[in-house]
């Protein structure tokens, strides 16, 4: 069926159930945090270049990281116990987000735009996105951000500037929401190193469960 053109003069929706295979729901509307709220709370999320309409995706097949499942392979263990490291929450969202798109309009091209920057770090000011950080003896190791709807961490993008940087940032993320509670690390999609990090695929009913959906 066509995808769903959304109205601009009505924050909705179409069924995330109706996706394309890829995940596509939707596109157009605008960036609103009133239109970022209710996407997210559906798993509903923007993504798309510079230049084109907002596309809006809902992969029914989720991949997650269960905090208590967070893999820590032997190596970065090691590495752990022989350096001091230390997670930093929102030491400044703009900046992460802002390393976030450099890392990777350097390596691979980036959908994080000027106008998603300024809607995420609204989203930040009134406490519905975070930045999260790792310092390796002292200095920025790497870092990530995402959304944060109740208790659930819906991770956006991530950036490395040192050893083990990623991988770190996630570790200890999640350590942190496991401590809180917090069910899942939404990944969005698959790739091999959230895989290796413990990211399993679940169901769209059971991702819905966990973000307080029926």
């Amino acid at each position: 069926m066509p995808v769903f053109r959304l109205p601009h003069n009505r924050i909705v929706f179409p069924d995330p159930t109706l996706a394309e295979p890829d995940g596509l729901l939707a596109i157009g509307g605008d960036l609103s945090m009133e239109r970022l709220l209710l996407a997210y709370s559906n798993g509903i999320f923007p993504w798309y270049n510079e230049g084109d309409p907002i596309m809006w995706w809902c992969p029914l097949e989720r991949f997650i990281i269960r905090p208590e499942k967070i893999h820590i392979s032997h190596s970065l263990a090691k590495y752990m116990r022989k350096h001091e490291v230390q997670l930093i929450i929102n030491r400044d969202f703009s900046d992460t987000m802002h390393r976030c798109r450099l890392k990777r309009e350097f390596e691979e091209g980036t959908w994080i735009t000027d106008d998603m920057e300024k809607a995420y770090a609204e989203l930040n000011r009134v406490g519905y996105a975070m930045a999260a950080e790792v310092t390796v003896d002292g200095e920025i190791a790497g870092g990530l951000y995402g959304v944060t709807l109740g208790n659930c961490f819906f991770g956006e993008s991530m950036y490395s500037d040192a050893e083990n940087g990623s991988k770190l940032t996630l570790v200890l993320l999640a350590q942190s929401l496991q401590a809180q509670g917090a069910p899942m690390i939404d990944c969005q999609f698959h790739t091999d190193f959230l895989e290796s990090m413990g990211g399993e695929h679940i169901s769209y009913a059971e991702y819905r469960s966990m973000i307080g959906g029926e």
